[in-house]
This record gives structure tokens, C-alpha cells and sequence, in this order.
């Protein structure tokens, strides 16, 4: 399965300046990969490390993007007119720095749900290296 912009504004809430996955290229089974386009344009360029420091991606807003990709791989399975909440962040691992023109290639791996619980692994890659990782926790409000 594939989702363009319009389809994961469906499933994430989350809008301008915080939607920060641009494109799904694939849900399978308990696996996805995920795209962001990363441009000078962004908001947290202004702040993050201004002039005359080179223009770095904070690691917060990567982290951001992995839980949006792991709530997309999740909201598959739970449904999503659930609502989920970031609730754990593990292992977290800043390896390589993400610049305007870099393209993230989020991939997620569900590690284990049960109940409202769902962990999943993500990866956020630029050019084949991994730039960060991280074991994502989010907890669903479950209706009924």
C-alpha cells in the first residue's frame, strides 16, 4: 500500500509546521517505508543552529518523524480512528547529520504490540546511512 500527502493527512493529525512525513511507499504486513524531503524552507532552520553555523535538522524533529511513521504502521493495525499518543522514546541514536536537500527514508519495523501498545523500530536514512534510529512507543485510546 501506498499514501500520498493528502491520504496521510487523513491519518495523522498533525499539520504544517509538524507533519513531517511526505510520502508513504510502502505498508506491508508489519513493515513501512516512508519518505520526508528535507528543504531550506523548513521552520526550524531560522533557530537551530543560526548563521553562521550550518543548517542541521534537529534531532527532535526526527524523532517526530519516526513516531509519525510508526502512528501510520500502527493506525493500519489498531484503525485509524484511534488516536495515538507518543508515550516512549528507546535507544535513540543520532549517527549522521540530516541537511536541507537530504532526502529521510523512514523505515519502520513493528516490534511488538499487545492490547493499545504498540512499539516499532524505525530507521531514518539518508543515502543508505543510517541517520538516526530509535525503538518507538505509542498507547491508543481505545473506544468501546
Amino acid at each position: 500500500m501506498k499514501m500520498d500527502i493528502e491520504e496521510i493527512k487523513e491519518k495523522v493529525i498533525l499539520r504544517y509546521p509538524y507533519l513531517l512525513v511526505d510520502r508513504v511507499e510502502e505498508i506491508r504486513g508489519e513493515r513501512i517505508t516512508a519518505i520526508k524531503n528535507v528543504t531550506i524552507n523548513e521552520p526550524f532552520f531560522q533557530g537551530h543552529f543560526p548563521e553562521p553555523h550550518p543548517s542541521v535538522t534537529p534531532g527532535t524533529m526526527i524523532i517526530e518523524g519516526m513516531a509519525q511513521v510508526a502512528g501510520l504502521l500502527a493506525g493500519e493495525k489498531i484503525g485509524d480512528e484511534e488516536l495515538g499518543y507518543l508515550v516512549g522514546v528507546d535507544n535513540a541514536k543520532f549517527k549522521r547529520q540530516v541537511t536541507p536537500g537530504d532526502q529521510i527514508v523512514y523505515r519502520g519495523e513493528l516490534d511488538r504490540s499487545r492490547k493499545n501498545i504498540y512499539r516499532v523500530n524505525v530507521e531514518a536514512r539518508v543515502e543508505d546511512t543510517i541517520a538516526a534510529s530509535a525503538l518507538i512507543t505509542l498507547a491508543y485510546e481505545v473506544n468501546g
